[in-house]
């Protein structure tokens, strides 16, 4: 059996101790062809796609990518991701144009009942307000306290129809109130800061919240200019609601104590509030974008 082995397997011809051989066994046929085509893929790879660093640069390869840039312009430019990326979007966009143009003709009403467009805006909606809404109103539009609007509940300060949200976007808007420290004692402020916290249910002290329903209503602080008279605010300029149970920018909800909610509430009060603003869409977005947006954002649960 050892000399049908010795004589069936090749050996280099070296010998050690007369009988130790070192055995020549080749390489299999099939790893053999597999490392020569992924040498030969390898080459192929080099000549096509960016590959080796030359100097401060680098071998661009022979493959091109034609798209068409945001400005409309087409561009040829060497293989890169962000070209193929580029590429990618025009086809999707072309392939999204004609229920785009669904969208753009027909009433909101009507999109809301037509399946197949219901669809492509929760798609394609869901897309943009990634893209352009959900750093501030976060991904699922819930918004934060104290920062941005939650919207997917029913309270809109501007307004949650159809054609409200669609301003909202297209033009933005800018709150604004005030800050009643200059104007108003510490003790007004904590009486109006019990007062509004009395508004919508939350415990308060019943004497400091009669004074400060007198001062709400008075010309010394005139709250009820902008929030109204029966404090339900006025969607015209965005002023809150305070009566109902929705806070937006004193995070009462967040609070362990009655006497940190009222705190809360004068610190706002006198502080006065100038973050409320959102940038205006119409430069950013196509109008058939922002309608789509629209019919995305009136469908997250509050639209009215």
């Amino acid at each position: 059996m050892s000399q049908q082995k010795t004589q069936s397997v090749q050996t280099t011809g070296h010998v050690w101790d007369d009988d130790l051989q070192e055995y020549s066994n080749p390489l299999p046929s099939w790893w053999l062809m597999g490392f020569y085509a992924s040498v030969i893929m390898a080459l192929i790879y080099w000549m096509i796609y960016p590959a080796w660093p030359v100097g401060k640069h680098f071998t661009t390869g022979f493959n091109t990518v034609t798209y068409v840039n945001d400005k409309g312009q087409e561009k040829s430019w060497h293989w890169n991701t962000r070209a193929q990326l580029m590429k990618d979007m025009n086809e999707a966009q072309k392939m999204q144009k004609p229920y785009f143009d669904k969208v753009a003709a027909m009433p909101f009403d009507d999109i809301a009942k037509d399946p197949e467009l219901t669809n492509f805006v929760n798609s394609a909606g869901k897309a943009i307000f990634a893209d352009n809404c959900a750093a501030c109103h976060q991904s699922g539009g819930q918004g934060k306290p104290g920062y941005f609007p939650n919207l997917t509940d029913d309270d809109w300060l501007y307004g949650g129809s159809y054609a409200k949200i669609q301003e909202t976007i297209t033009n933005g808007r800018h709150g604004y109130m005030p800050a009643f420290k200059e104007v108003l004692n510490d003790a007004q402020l904590d009486n109006l800061a019990n007062y509004v916290a009395s508004l919508s249910g939350e415990k308060a002290d019943a004497a400091k919240a009669k004074a400060g329903d007198a001062l709400f209503h008075s010309e010394t602080a005139a709250c009820y200019y902008c929030h109204g008279t029966d404090a339900k605010g006025r969607q015209q300029i965005g002023s809150a609601n305070l009566t109902d149970k929705i806070w937006l920018w004193a995070d009462v909800p967040g609070q362990t104590s009655p006497e940190k909610k009222v705190e809360a509430i004068h610190t706002v009060i006198a502080n006065g509030l100038n973050r409320g603003v959102m940038p205006a869409w119409q430069d950013r977005l196509k109008p058939e974008q922002i309608k789509l947006l629209t019919a995305y954002v009136h469908g997250l649960g509050g639209g009215k």
